[in-house]
């Protein structure tokens, strides 16, 4: 099967896991869930090898794929620090970037624009992952976008899951016009601080959608 369909199966997986459905430790099936999910083996494992990287789950070798739920703590400490480093991106793309960087932030924000449209909000975080990598990359720090980088593939399932609250794309949206304003006028005080914002309130409606879900309270809080 091809790469997408492990990134789907990832999706699906996420969801379920920060919804509840598994409990923390608890091992994941692959006969199960290859039969649950109407596909074979080898995409579903991909999907594990995935997760991994985000800490939602522990590949132990010879016994299994088995859920981590989130230490609520620790999640909130690395919103902290994403907040921080997306500001240094900006206040650098601010002063440094390119025509070239614009054009595709830009471009990735239009694509977001189109997802709000039609209020995908799976869509809309595959064109924000674009617009925000190519932020790291305007910064002309290599090193900088490389840790920002690295620490947004370890956020990635709660900064794609914050966009299911409602109303939330449309407050995206506007917080990236705001970030792209501030860096085309290069106002790099502006700049920091919309994208500061942009993480700490992404951290916010991670929280209030866990409080949606019964069992995400109780999950979060252990």
């Amino acid at each position: 099967m091809s790469g997408r369909t492990a990134d789907t199966l990832r999706e699906s997986l996420e969801q379920m896991i920060l919804s509840g459905e598994f409990e923390d430790g608890e091992r994941l099936d692959e006969t199960r869930l290859s039969a649950r999910l109407g596909v074979s083996r080898t995409p579903l494992r991909e999907s594990f090898q995935m997760l991994a990287a985000t800490g939602l789950v522990e590949l132990i070798p010879r016994r299994g794929a088995f859920v981590r739920q989130p230490d609520v703590v620790q999640m909130f400490e690395m919103f902290e620090v994403m907040a921080e480093l997306e500001a240094m991106c900006g206040r650098l793309a601010a002063r440094l970037c390119s025509e070239d960087d614009l054009r595709r932030m830009h471009d990735a924000a239009d694509d977001c624009d189109r997802a709000l449209e039609l209020g995908d909000a799976d869509v809309y975080y595959r064109a924000n992952e674009v617009f925000h990598n190519a932020l790291y990359q305007a910064s002309g720090n290599s090193f900088l976008a490389g840790e920002a980088s690295r620490l947004h593939k370890r956020l990635q399932p709660f900064r794609r899951m914050q966009l299911r609250v409602r109303g939330r794309l449309k407050q995206s949206m506007d917080e990236h016009r705001d970030i792209l304003t501030a860096i085309e006028a290069a106002d790099e005080d502006r700049a920091a601080q919309a994208l500061r914002s942009h993480i700490a309130i992404q951290g916010k409606k991670f929280n209030d959608l866990m409080a949606s879900y019964s069992k995400g309270p109780a999950k979060l809080a252990s």
